[in-house]
């Protein structure tokens, strides 16, 4: 199944997963989005893109990415950061990932952006594996700086 935009109906089970993909990071205290302000960005304010697949069984989505634009100083160009790449556990292997990445990548060559990226837990060695199979960099020097604003 070739990855897709989301429709605005879907925006509740892409929530879904991504409360999963909280859960498998351990994270869910931290999550307090809501479907509506996927809504809101990816469909009112136009800062936020996604992709899904769908499940073969035809019972609702297999996985998402979602992602947006930056801007590097360095390049001189746009690029864009993948925020969320997921597949639910019972589609994983099916190369569902593999499509989502390469489409998202394929998205940032064909816009001419300077590079893609993405950040991944240090201890998710499939995924980093993963990400490596692609051909991506994990640069180990590197570490996210993060202050969260209160509500």
């Amino acid at each position: 199944m070739k990855p897709r935009t989301p429709l605005r109906h879907e925006l509740a089970e892409l929530h879904a997963m991504a409360l999963e993909l909280a859960e498998f990071e351990k994270i869910t205290h931290l999550v307090k989005s809501t479907p509506a302000d996927l809504e809101r960005a990816m469909f009112e304010e136009k800062v936020l893109e996604g992709l899904v697949v769908d499940a073969p069984d035809g019972q609702g989505l297999a996985g998402f990415a979602i992602f947006y634009r930056n801007f590097s100083s360095f390049t001189g160009k746009t690029g864009l950061w993948l925020e969320d790449l997921y597949v639910r556990p019972e589609y994983r292997g099916h190369g569902f990932g593999r499509e989502l990445l390469d489409h998202f990548l394929s998205l940032a060559k064909d816009r001419g952006c300077g590079r893609a990226e993405w950040s991944v837990l240090d201890w998710n060695t499939s995924a980093i594996e993963f990400y490596q199979s692609r051909q991506a960099d994990v640069m180990p020097d590197w570490r996210i700086c993060r202050v969260t604003f209160p509500a």
